[in-house]
């Protein structure tokens, strides 16, 4: 009985302990369910979060795509409008030109040259006032002191002097260039020689008989009518040519005649007005020609006497192809202030990083150090520059440089706050701008960059590297100066010490500042001496450690490729021979012993199908074979003391000619350590059992670099080359 009891209880026991255990997993099951549901909340509002940003992001893209086809589209119509301005001036026979108020010219074209025979560089940025006769000068100032946005035409004569001293006439139209705002800030002037018309007036005057003579044979059109009845009663040879009328028949038309129907009674009105006032008078109009056509011409009439008789005589010039030009001279000037303005604004930025540029940079940071200052607010600069950027450029060539420029610039802006301004400070430098954070804050930013595009893959499908970055920053008011110029030099400054330091870091003013220094006892200057040689031992030893290492690695190769082994031995043996020959310093002649063991390093990323192939390669595999200098700047392009073997390694498969691999570089361009191993690699190569051909015999190999001298090796290591050959033959 007691021990059913005791089994009563033990069971009870271990029912309330399985219902405890229940409740605790109920509860728990809830706690994930409330879990879950939080998830599910912050899942939702990231995803809100992401499609805003790629909302924002393509906004941004959007508008850069638009500005930058907006600049090349202004590019490209300033330098159409500047072609067209400049063809179709320098097509006239008139003179043209532009000059400010004050009469500074800005502009001639060629006929204005010729005409007073002065190059360009004895009248441009000269006022044009000496040319002109004195005694004409006041009333010239007086006439363009009437040009303005109401009156912008005007015209006058003047006397002026020739280049060869005589005086001449001349006639010109002025018109002012007025900008948007109203204001004229230059004119435009087109004049042509006049002095066959004076004459021509002068000798109407003294001679009926020499008028004749003249009238006839003047290339104006001239027509001479009754002022009383406006009644044509002469005209001359190029007045009927103009309008396709005989002479005889001319005479006795009406003045009003010569224009378009629907002009003819304005000019009938025109021409009483001006015989009323009496004077000479100038104007414009257009005829119209037997056939329908409307010339446009510039009419210069005066009041003569011939034979006692009171006669009207117009002298009538086709001025349609300068009328052409000068709208299209109009035109074009207002193109060309459009452009301007929208130059003006492009300049600011960058067009490869299409961040801004340097110019932009001196004006923005003198504002915000001024805001800063007046707001009590911080500002920090931070300069970030791309370690051993020259190296990709040597390696990879400009181009692949210049998309690591722009993927660089897009990462560092992504990395940036929204209202940061980042800038290409010039070449690998960038300048980011950031307003209302203090040297702490600063710091971290800098942090976070450097983490951020340490890790991060820059270049193409081809080729890709990594990047190592010095940081530098300064802070207002932290650090005290006076101009926001100020701030960016103690940038500059601080870079150069993380440079010295080794890179990949980044510095504020802290890092640089002086540590108080204290007297040394004699004991310890001992000290510092052995630590200082102890120093550059291990230095040294660890270099030699590395290049040891290196040179393994490159052995290696011989596994895969039988025949590299021995070859490299024999070309680093040919090749230090040919440098000494040509009396290279010593330090130089190392370098091409060195490059020469490792100058076929990059065929360890090539396949042993490809290296051990029996039969010849086919031209894809060609291709693969010749990526191997490539490679092999790439595996020691990280490390700095190798960097002077990189442009060895890389060019020893050019040739004289430009026709090798991989950037068919020729002749001196051509560094002189990858022409003295390309000859030696060539000679080994003949000289030696491959997969697919039996070696050359050493006579064979000397006749084929005999016969490559001047093409495929510089001429002089050539010969110097078969000197050596011809030593150790003797």
């Amino acid at each position: 009985m007691n021990e059913d009891s005791n089994n009563i209880e033990r069971l009870n026991k271990e029912l309330q302990a399985l219902e405890a255990r229940l409740k605790e997993l109920q509860t728990r099951e809830a706690e994930f369910k409330l879990a879950e549901g939080r998830l599910k909340e912050a899942s939702a509002e990231l995803e809100i979060r992401v499609k805003v940003r790629t909302a924002e992001l393509t906004k941004a893209n959007e508008e850069l795509r638009r500005e930058i086809i907006e600049r090349k589209r202004a590019e490209e119509m300033l330098t159409q409008s500047e072609k067209r301005y400049r063809a179709i001036v320098e097509d006239q026979t008139e003179l043209i030109c532009r000059f400010l108020p004050g009469g500074i010219l800005t502009f001639i074209n060629g006929a204005y040259c010729r005409y007073f025979n002065k190059g360009p560089e004895e009248l441009i940025g000269k006022s044009f006032m000496p040319l002109i006769s004195e005694d004409d000068r006041e009333a010239v100032e007086k006439n363009l002191s009437l040009l303005g946005p109401q009156n912008p035409v005007v015209s006058h004569e003047e006397r002026v002097i020739a280049a060869d001293g005589s005086i001449r006439w001349q006639q010109w139209t002025n018109r002012a260039i007025v900008n948007n705002e109203g204001k004229v800030v230059e004119y435009q002037a087109v004049g042509r020689d006049i002095t066959e018309r004076k004459i021509i007036e002068e000798a109407l005057r003294e001679s009926e008989d020499k008028y004749r003579r003249l009238f006839d044979t003047a290339n104006d059109a001239i027509f001479i009518a009754d002022p009383e009845t406006a009644i044509i009663v002469d005209a001359n040879k190029r007045a009927s040519e103009l309008i396709g009328i005989p002479q005889n028949e001319i005479i006795g038309m009406h003045q009003s005649q010569l224009h378009p129907p629907d002009e003819a009674e304005f000019h009938r009105r025109l021409f009483q007005k001006h015989v009323k006032a009496g004077g000479a008078f100038l104007e414009e109009a257009r005829l119209i020609t037997r056939d329908g056509l409307k010339i446009q011409v510039e009419i210069s009439a005066s009041r003569v006497q011939i034979g006692g008789r009171d006669l009207l005589l117009g002298i009538f010039r086709d001025i349609t192809e300068r009328k052409s030009t000068q709208e299209a001279l109009e035109v074009l000037n207002k193109e060309l202030l459009r452009s301007n303005e929208k130059l003006k604004q492009l300049s600011l930025k960058d067009p490869l990083t299409e961040l801004y540029s340097h110019s932009y940079l001196q004006e923005i940071i003198e504002a915000e150090l001024h805001r800063a200052r007046r707001h009590a607010h911080s500002l920090s600069v931070i300069m970030v520059d791309i370690d051993y950027f020259k190296s990709i450029n040597d390696v990879y060539g400009h181009q692949f440089g210049d998309l690591i420029l722009k993927q660089f610039s897009r990462q560092l802006k992504r990395m940036v706050r929204r209202y940061d301004i980042v800038v290409r400070f010039g070449g690998e430098e960038f300048v980011v701008i950031s307003p209302d954070i203090d040297r702490q804050e600063a710091l971290a930013q800098a942090q976070r960059i450097l983490q951020a595009l340490n890790l991060y893959n820059f270049g193409d499908k081809k080729h890709a590297v990594k990047l190592k970055l010095s940081l530098a920053l300064a802070s207002y008011p932290e650090d005290k100066v006076a101009k926001g110029i100020d701030l960016i030099s103690l940038t500059d400054k601080i870079l150069n010490k993380v440079k010295e330091s080794g890179g990949n870091r980044v510095f504020s003013s802290l890092d640089i500042k002086t540590k108080k220094k204290t007297a040394a006892k004699p004991g310890q200057l001992k000290d510092v001496k052995v630590l200082r040689s102890r120093i550059e031992k291990l230095t040294k030893k660890a270099n030699e450690s590395l290049m040891e290492a290196i040179f393994a690695f490159a052995k290696t190769i011989e596994l895969k490729d039988h025949y590299t082994g021995n070859h490299v031995e024999n070309t680093m043996r040919f090749a230090a021979e040919i440098a000494k020959e040509l009396e290279l310093p010593k330090d130089e002649i190392e370098l091409v012993r060195e490059a020469a063991i490792l100058h076929d390093l990059g065929k360890i990323g090539i396949s042993e199908k490809i290296l051990l192939k029996r039969s010849r390669l086919t031209r894809q595999e060609f291709e693969e074979i010749k990526k191997h200098p490539q490679i092999g700047a790439d595996i020691i392009r990280p490390i700095q003391f190798l960097h002077d073997l990189i442009p060895y390694i890389l060019y020893h498969h050019e040739r004289w000619d430009g026709k090798g691999y991989p950037s068919g570089i020729r002749g001196e361009e051509i560094p002189v350590g990858a022409r003295i191993i390309a000859i030696a690699d060539v000679y080994q190569a003949l000289t030696s059992d491959r997969p697919y051909r039996k070696a050359f015999s050493k006579r064979e190999a000397l006749k084929i670099i005999k016969d490559g001298s001047g093409s495929q090796f510089d001429p002089r290591i050539a010969d110097i080359f078969l000197n050596i050959l011809g030593k150790e033959k003797s």
